[in-house]
């Protein structure tokens, strides 16, 4: 199983001028051939595979204003090379946009394959660097290992991290069980489980918010430069404290899901989820920025290769299923609920319902029908999939909610 370790790493003087250099030139190696395929495409209408902007890369080389791309390894080069055609063939097949050009002020990432770098006694050496990385090792890799790759990553706020790339056998499932939850994703509650437990959301952004908005308007202050200038320094460190205050926010985000999922995982057999449009979904200005801060895409993205980590079953739900509006103990379905109900009355059997907790009973109901196999499996008695009823009801808010 394919595992990557990241750590954070402090290069010398000489290791950060050569890595500035690599990053720079791969990224602009990336967009000159980026540049490239799209012209080819909207002039000449055709497609641009990897070899010719190999063959791209090897004519830049020899051009006298680009012999700088010489004075680092050519392995980066050809990695970003063949990320672009990736990323070509993610957007022809729909499953992604179209590539966007990179940035220096983004900082920027070069990965190196088993030719351009060498790992020794927990040491690791890149390629034109005599001394190794001064890594903190905040966790060991397993023993008897070798990377296949190494990617070397600048982020916004000026940090330096390294990434590994093992093959980890000492990954092993976990001793099956019969729990299992279902999960309904919120922004009061992060998460609530068909057990009735909620999870707060942390609302990692609120807290850091006057700090940012503070470093924010100290950057709009400073002077914009002109195109062809060179940015001032004093802009330069007020965008990079905007950036570690960013960095903060999601460094925090990241942590706690990771160890909401880690519980969630190994404490359940069956995860089901719903299977939500986040990238539509943000397109309401009202939640957008809530709904970011969830991170519900995160949430969901750990949770499946986690469940593949340890034999986990992870059973996602149709967003278009009406987890909210279906009584969990009837299957009496309302026509319409806003989101500002919080908590309903059910007209056939008079249930009184949080509106969360019945939504992720239902969706556990309809993932374990999912995922049977030859029967029907009922929520609270009733099945997940009954006939229409008349859209009748009472509808109670919540005290917080407005009307």
């Amino acid at each position: 199983m394919e595992r990557a370790y990241r750590y954070r790493f402090y290069p010398t003087p000489e290791q950060e001028q050569l890595l500035r250099r690599t990053l720079g030139c791969v990224r602009l190696v990336f967009n000159k051939a980026l540049a490239f395929r799209t012209d080819a495409w909207y002039q000449r209408k055709e497609k641009v595979d990897y070899l010719a902007t190999s063959s791209l890369l090897t004519t830049w080389k020899q051009q006298e204003d680009l012999f700088f791309l010489n004075a680092v390894s050519s392995v980066p080069l050809q990695q970003c090379l063949r990320h672009l055609q990736k990323a070509f063939s993610n957007f022809w097949a729909g499953r992604a946009r179209y590539p966007n050009f990179k940035k220096k002020r983004h900082g920027g990432a070069a990965e190196f394959t088993r030719s351009a770098f060498r790992y020794k006694d927990g040491q690791l050496f890149l390629a034109k660097c005599d001394a190794p990385l001064a890594i903190v090792w905040s966790r060991p890799l397993p023993e008897a290992v070798q990377p296949s790759t190494v990617t070397v990553k600048l982020d916004a706020a000026g940090r330096w991290h390294v990434s590994l790339l093992v093959d980890d056998q000492t990954v092993e499932p976990l001793e099956p069980n019969q729990k299992a939850i279902g999960l309904d994703v919120g922004i009061t509650a992060l998460v609530t489980t068909s057990t009735g437990e909620k999870v707060t959301n942390p609302r990692h952004y609120e807290h850091y918010y006057k700090r940012l908005r503070k470093a924010q308007r100290d950057l709009a202050r400073k002077s914009s430069r002109e195109p062809g200038q060179k940015s001032s320094r004093n802009r330069e460190k007020a965008r990079r404290k905007v950036a570690r205050i960013q960095a903060r926010i999601a460094d925090s985000r990241r942590d706690f899901l990771h160890k909401l999922t880690t519980a969630i995982v190994r404490e359940n057999q069956t995860v089901v989820v719903e299977d939500l449009a986040v990238r539509n979904m943000v397109r309401n200005r009202h939640l957008a920025h809530s709904i970011s801060d969830a991170g519900w895409g995160e949430l969901v993205r750990q949770l499946e290769y986690k469940c593949q980590w340890y034999g986990r079953t992870l059973v996602k739900v149709d967003r278009f299923f009406p987890s909210s509006k279906r009584c969990s103990s009837c299957g009496y379905i309302l026509s319409v609920m806003p989101l500002s109900v919080r908590g309903w009355i059910c007209p056939g059997c008079g249930t009184v319902h949080d509106r969360d907790i019945n939504a992720a009973k239902n969706l556990l109901a309809c993932g374990l029908a999912s995922a049977a196999v030859g029967h029907t499996v009922e929520a609270c008695g009733a099945n997940i999939r009954p006939g229409g009823h008349r859209a009748e009801g009472q509808l109670h808010r919540s005290r917080n909610s407005k009307s």
